[in-house]
C-alpha cells in the first residue's frame, strides 16, 4: 500500500498542476506544505488511512497516459469542428440576419415573419423583458399588440404590413415565439413560451374602417419607438401613447372635408377636358353628394347606400344642364364627380394582399371595392335611366376626345391628389409631398399616353409603378407607412370617365360598348394596383435609405 501523499503524483508528468486532485488523494490537515520533506516512517509506525480505491503499488492505471481527465463541458473525442453532424443547426444551415437600424422595421420584421420559427434568429440586442412589468405581461403584450394591429388594419394597411408590425411589437417586449394572423375582419396572435408549455392565443374582431391616415402615421411612430432598442417604454407608457392616438383630433374639420370633395371633383372635371363652367358644376355637385352621403351615415344606414346616394347629386346636375341645353360638356361634370367616389384605397390594398399571399383577405377586399363600385352604379344609372326618358341627349362619343392640354391637366393633377390628402386626413406635413407625387403622376400617364400614344393601360401602370416607387422612398426616409404617399398621388389615374362611359353604354341600351368601357375601368384599377406594389417592392429590394446619423458619419469620412 502507498500513502496519500505518493498516490496524487500517479499519472503523466506535466500535468500534476492542470488537473483537480481525486477525492481519494486528499490530504490531511498535518501533512507538511510543499517544499518541506515529510518524516521518515517506517512499517512499525502508525498506518495512514487511504482509499479502498487507490491503485496498488506497482500497478500501472489502465488506458495509459493519453487517458486525462476533461471538463464536462469539454467536447467528445469523436468530435470534430470541422465534420460536426448537421443535427444542432437546420438544413440550410444558419440564416445570416442582422437587426440594424438602416433598415426600416417594416423590412426586418416582415423578413423574419417569411421565416420559419425555428429558423428565426434571436435578437441581436436586449429587449425589455415582460417579466419587468407588473401584472400579468404576456396577456396585457397581445392585448397592446392586437389593438395596435386593429388601429393599422382599419385605416387600410396591407395584410403583411399589419403582421410585421404585431410582429414587432410582441418582439420589443421578449416575447420572439408569436405567431400573429391578420384576416379581413379578425386579428389573432398565439404565443408559445416553450416546446413544452401551452400557447396562450388572442384575437380581436375589427368592426369599423376609417380613413384617418394621420391616425395611422402615429402608430407607425409608436411602433417604430418600441423597437428602437435606445427607447425604453413600458407597457404603461405604450397603453398611455395608444389611447392619446385614439382620441387624437382630425388635422382637418368636417367643412374642409366637403370643400376638398368639390375641389377633386371639379379638377378631375378639368382633368378630362372641363371648362371653368364645368369646374364649377362639378364642385356643386360633388359637395351635395358629400353632404348627403354624412345624412346617410348620421341616420345609420350602410356604406352601400351611402355611395349610391352620393353618387346622385353629380349625374342629377349632369342630366339638368343636358336638359337645359347649357354649353357645357356634361361628361366632364359627371365624371369629376365619379373620382371623389372611386374606392382607390381598398382596391390597391387588396390586390397588395393578394400579391403577397393573403388570399383570404384580399378576396374580402376586392369584395368590397365590387359592392361600393355597384353602388356607385346604381346611383348614377338611376338618374341617367330617368335623364335619358326625359330626353337629355348624352353622347358616349365624347370619350373619343384627346384633350391636349399638358400644362393645366399637371395642375389640375396636383389639386386632385391634394385634395385626395386632405379627404384621407392625413398629417399636414405630407399634404406637400404627395401634391408632387400626384403632378408626377399625371406627367408619366400625359408623357406616355398622348406624347408617346401608348396604351392607355400600360401608361397607367407605370406611372403607378412610379408614383409607388416615390412614395416608398418618402416612406423609408421618414420610417412611416407608404399609404399616406401613395394613396392620395394615384387620384389622377382613376378610371372616372371609363366608369362614366360604360354606365352610359347600359343606360343607353347599348351592352357592348358598355361592357367595353367597364372592361377597361377594370383593367386601368388594376394597373393602378399592380403598377403601385411593382414600384413598392422595387424599392424595397434596390434601394436601402440610411439613418441621418450615418449619412452625416459618411460626408466627415469623405473629409466634407
Amino acid at each position: 500500500m502507498t500513502d496519500s501523499g505518493s498516490a496524487g503524483t500517479a499519472g503523466p508528468p506535466g500535468h500534476a498542476e492542470d488537473r483537480k486532485p481525486p477525492s481519494d488523494e486528499a490530504r490531511s490537515a498535518f501533512a507538511p506544505p510543499g517544499g518541506v520533506p515529510s518524516p521518515a516512517h517506517s512499517p512499525e509506525d502508525e498506518p495512514h488511512t487511504t482509499s479502498e480505491f487507490a491503485i496498488p503499488q506497482g500497478l500501472a492505471p489502465p488506458g495509459g497516459p493519453q487517458d486525462r481527465e476533461h471538463s464536462g463541458f469539454s467536447a467528445p473525442r469523436t468530435y470534430s469542428a470541422r465534420n460536426a453532424p448537421p443535427a444542432f443547426t437546420p438544413p440550410s444551415g444558419i440564416p445570416v440576419f442582422r437587426m440594424t437600424k438602416e433598415v426600416p422595421w417594416q423590412d426586418r420584421m416582415r423578413t423574419m415573419l417569411r421565416m420559419p420559427v425555428a429558423e428565426r434568429p434571436a435578437p441581436e440586442h436586449p429587449y425589455r423583458p415582460v417579466e419587468d412589468e407588473v401584472g400579468p405581461a404576456v396577456p396585457r403584450v397581445l392585448d397592446l399588440t392586437l389593438r395596435i394591429g386593429e388601429l393599422l388594419l382599419a385605416g387600410g394597411e396591407g395584410a403583411e404590413d399589419v403582421e410585421a408590425a404585431m410582429f414587432a411589437v410582441c418582439r420589443s417586449y421578449g416575447l420572439d415565439r408569436c405567431e400573429p394572423n391578420v384576416t379581413f375582419t379578425l386579428l389573432s396572435i398565439s404565443h408559445q413560451p416553450s416546446l413544452v408549455e401551452d400557447p396562450v392565443t388572442a384575437s380581436r374582431t375589427v368592426r369599423r374602417r376609417g380613413t384617418d391616415y394621420n391616425r395611422l402615421s402615429a402608430v407607425f411612430q409608436l411602433v417604430d419607438d418600441l423597437s428602437d432598442a435606445d427607447t425604453q417604454i413600458s407597457l404603461e407608457e405604450a397603453y398611455r401613447r395608444l389611447a392619446e392616438i385614439r382620441r387624437n383630433r382630425h388635422p382637418f374639420p368636417g367643412w374642409a372635408l366637403t370643400v376638398a370633395n368639390g375641389l377633386l371633383a371639379g379638377a378631375a372635371s378639368i382633368l378630362v377636358g372641363g371648362d371653368l363652367v364645368v369646374f364649377v358644376a362639378a364642385a356643386v355637385g360633388a359637395m351635395l353628394g358629400d353632404r348627403l352621403a354624412w345624412l346617410c351615415a348620421g341616420r345609420g344606414l350602410p356604406e352601400f347606400y351611402q355611395f349610391t346616394m352620393a353618387a346622385m347629386p353629380p349625374a342629377a346636375l349632369g342630366v339638368t344642364l343636358t336638359l337645359l341645353h347649357a354649353d357645357v360638356d356634361t361628361s366632364a361634370v359627371i365624371t369629376g364627380g365619379l373620382f371623389a367616389l372611386l374606392p382607390g384605397r381598398a382596391l390597391v390594398a387588396g390586390v397588395q394582399d393578394g400579391l403577397t399571399g393573403y388570399y383570404i383577405t384580399a378576396s374580402a377586399r376586392l369584395l368590397e371595392v365590387m359592392y361600393f363600385f355597384v353602388g356607385i352604379v346604381v346611383g348614377v344609372l338611376l338618374v341617367l335611366y330617368f335623364g335619358v326618358r326625359l330626353g337629355a341627349k348624352l353622347n358616349p362619343d365624347e370619350a373619343l376626345g384627346v384633350v391636349d392640354r399638358p400644362g393645366v391637366q399637371i395642375v389640375a393633377s396636383m389639386l386632385v391628389a391634394a385634395a385626395f390628402a386632405v379627404l384621407l386626413q392625413q398629417e399636414r406635413s405630407t399634404v406637400l409631398i404627395v401634391t408632387l407625387n400626384g403632378g408626377v403622376a399625371g406627367l408619366i400617364y400625359g408623357a406616355l399616353h398622348y406624347t408617346g400614344h401608348i396604351s392607355p393601360v400600360v401608361s397607367t401602370a407605370v406611372a403607378a409603378g412610379l408614383v409607388g416607387l416615390f412614395g416608398q422612398l418618402f416612406s423609408r426616409y421618414r420610417f412611416a407607412s407608404a399609404l399616406p404617399y401613395i394613396t392620395a398621388a394615384i387620384g389622377p389615374l382613376l378610371p372616372g370617365s371609363a366608369t362614366y362611359f360604360g354606365l352610359l353604354g347600359f343606360a343607353e341600351n347599348d351592352p357592348i360598348a358598355g361592357l367595353v368601357s367597364l372592361t377597361k375601368a377594370v383593367a386601368l384599377a388594376m394597373a393602378i394596383a399592380i403598377g403601385v406594389n411593382l414600384g413598392s417592392e422595387v424599392s424595397r429590394l434596390l434601394i436601402r435609405v440610411p439613418s441621418a446619423a450615418n449619412r452625416r458619419a459618411a460626408k466627415r469620412t469623405r473629409g466634407f
